[in-house]
């Protein structure tokens, strides 16, 4: 088998989202560059007024990555050092990150069935120096929210999500990023919206949050330029920005895209006992899912799975090398999450992105269903 045809269906075909748009995409750097706008100039802030009209927020601030974004979240929001704060460990690594270099002390908990954070794993780890839930909505779906809200309220923590895979992602009709006191998104290239580069953006509805939020991103400054603050330096590139906004115009129709090739999915892949499928777009009307990624469980059969569709030229991931945020050894985590633990013996993301067609996805439902079939 020929190096091009082990790549026939990657799981992300980095090149064409530059390839695909290259035209228009030279645009926006010339006519951007030719005004010398690189730095927090106009084409940042119609992205951040944009995106905040998207999600029905007051407030969003583009920084540099999701990673900072959370810092920053965390931090504006009155996290300090020794603080705990839940987050499922079913998750990037970079979620704790952010707790810990925001110097609070980060607990992991178990996710459940749906792979998000597990509200009664959340309630169980209260203990008097929690101050903050920050529940990962993951693979573009939106956890129970209601549930999450409803401890908050009872405990009095603050609720900070990691929408970073989530950008239009709904609960009950609410957009993911919205429900707590501050958020984050990410904008990487492989994100269903994504820039070509880092990127990220905190969300909010406080305003007292956001004016913090706008001096941690640029080194403490006011709005007048006045230093009232310790601050970062984590701004999201105007390039980028524009380049954001522009592909926002037309995101709508790259949900309902995702949604298609998942319901696809589900249409060719239920009929397999064998596989356990996410929830489908049309399952439950608590939840609109943008479907950032497509996770399935495969038990018992998993790697040889793995190994079988890469045989046959197709990509896939097992997510953040295969471990939860908690089996990282030396990271000092101490607990046992049996379900999560289980979870990452199982799960496998099948390919999902803009650039699969129809018949992309019934030859990756074909492979695996010959594999089940042998």
């Amino acid at each position: 088998m020929t190096a091009t045809e082990i790549l026939s269906i990657p799981f992300f075909d980095y090149p064409r989202l530059f390839q695909d748009e290259e035209e228009m995409l030279l645009q926006i750097v010339r006519e951007a560059g030719r005004r010398g706008a690189f730095i927090l100039q106009r084409d940042l802030a119609q992205f951040e007024e944009n995106l905040a009209g998207f999600l029905g927020a007051k407030h969003a601030v583009g920084v540099a990555n999701a990673t900072d974004g959370l810092i920053i979240a965390l931090r504006a929001c009155g996290i300090r050092k020794g603080d705990e704060v839940i987050f499922s460990s079913h998750t990037m690594v970079a979620t704790a990150a952010a707790i810990h270099f925001a110097q609070g002390v980060p607990v992991p908990v178990e996710c459940g069935s749906d792979h998000l954070i597990d509200p009664c794993a959340v309630e169980n780890a209260i203990t008097p120096r929690t101050r903050a839930i920050l529940p990962t909505q993951l693979n573009g779906r939106t956890a129970d929210m209601a549930s999450l809200q409803a401890i908050a309220d009872q405990h009095g923590l603050a609720i900070i999500e990691d929408a970073a895979q989530a950008l239009g992602s709904k609960f009950r009709g609410q957009s993911a990023g919205t429900f707590g006191a501050a958020s984050a998104i990410s904008f990487f290239p492989a994100k269903a919206l994504g820039c070509l580069g880092d990127g990220g953006a905190v969300v909010t509805n406080r305003a007292g949050i956001h004016d913090r939020v706008l001096q941690l991103r640029d080194h403490g400054r006011r709005a007048d330029g006045e230093i009232v603050s310790w601050g970062l330096n984590s701004r999201l590139d105007n390039l980028q920005a524009a380049i954001l906004d522009w592909r926002l115009k037309k995101y709508e129709s790259v949900i309902e895209r995702r949604r298609a090739i998942a319901r696809l999915y589900q249409s060719r892949l239920s009929p397999l006992e064998e596989l356990k499928l996410p929830p489908g777009p049309d399952d439950d009307p608590d939840h609109f899912d943008i479907f950032q990624n497509y996770e399935i469980e495969a038990p018992q059969s998993r790697d040889a799975l793995q190994a079988h569709l890469k045989a046959a030229g197709i990509g896939t991931l097992i997510p953040w090398g295969g471990k939860a945020v908690h089996q990282w050894e030396k990271l000092g985590f101490t607990e046992q999450l049996p379900f999560t633990e289980k979870l990452f013996d199982e799960i496998l993301l099948l390919p999902l992105n803009m650039f699969l067609t129809d018949d992309d996805v019934n030859l990756v439902s074909d492979s695996i269903h010959a594999f089940y079939r042998s």
